[in-house]
């Protein structure tokens, strides 16, 4: 290997005992309304209470509403889409 090549580290590996019920309890219940993993939703709770933002987060433009993916009940979803369906018609008249 080259002096100019960098290795890659491994993802650290930690282990935590002792999380009360209610802690646990936020983990699970971030990772079912997130659709992630419970590891992922346990690192996104460490890393806001550490105050730090993980760099892929930072690096991702419009990311922000994320977490409301596949929140709506279809119920929702048609109801929003009926509201907005004005916005997809063409005014020729401003195309002139």
């Amino acid at each position: 290997m080259t002096h100019t090549m960098k290795r890659k580290r491994p993802p650290a590996q930690l282990t935590l005992r002792g999380i009360d019920a209610a802690t646990l309890r936020a983990i699970h219940e971030l990772a079912t309304r997130e659709r992630i993993s419970v590891n992922k939703a346990a690192l996104r709770l460490l890393e806001k209470g550490a105050g730090v933002t993980p760099r892929v987060q930072e690096a991702r433009i419009g990311s922000s509403l994320d977490h409301l993916i596949g929140t709506w009940t279809e119920k929702e979803a048609t109801s929003f889409l009926s509201s907005i369906e004005s916005c997809g018609q063409i005014d020729p008249d401003l195309w002139k």
